[in-house]
């Protein structure tokens, strides 16, 4: 079993930049494919990006291409979502999940979620 918590949400302007962490507790981190997704109100949650066990292949939301970054470090047990060039569209519940698929952007297809960190972009 792994359990996942988020960090490193806040309040920032357009354009600034955060980085969040998830960390994994639990010896069997690296088997998972790790993803993130984002919950906005009144919305359904939705993929941002997704990472190999390996950290070798990743995958991105349109909507992140080029702005948002997945990362992953196995000996620390956690993986990193940097996201750059911050939009308002960007405000929303930011989770991890870990999942035996690698890629998928089904949320039913990931086993594992953390609860989540509040990231709220002002314009």
């Amino acid at each position: 079993q792994v359990q996942l918590v988020e960090s490193g949400g806040g309040l920032v302007q357009a354009g600034a930049s955060l980085r969040l962490s998830c960390a994994a507790s639990g010896r069997t981190f690296s088997s998972y494919h790790m993803g993130w997704f984002r919950q906005a109100p009144g919305k359904e949650r939705e993929f941002v990006a997704a990472i190999s066990w390996d950290g070798l292949s990743t995958y991105y939301a349109d909507s992140v291409k080029g702005r948002f970054t997945i990362s992953r470090d196995n000996a620390k047990n956690t993986v990193y979502l940097q996201m750059n060039s911050l939009k308002p569209e960007d405000t929303a519940v930011y989770y991890c999940a870990a999942g035996v698929v690698f890629g998928v952007r089904s949320v039913s297809r990931y086993d594992y979620w953390g609860q989540g960190t509040q990231v709220t972009v002002s314009s």
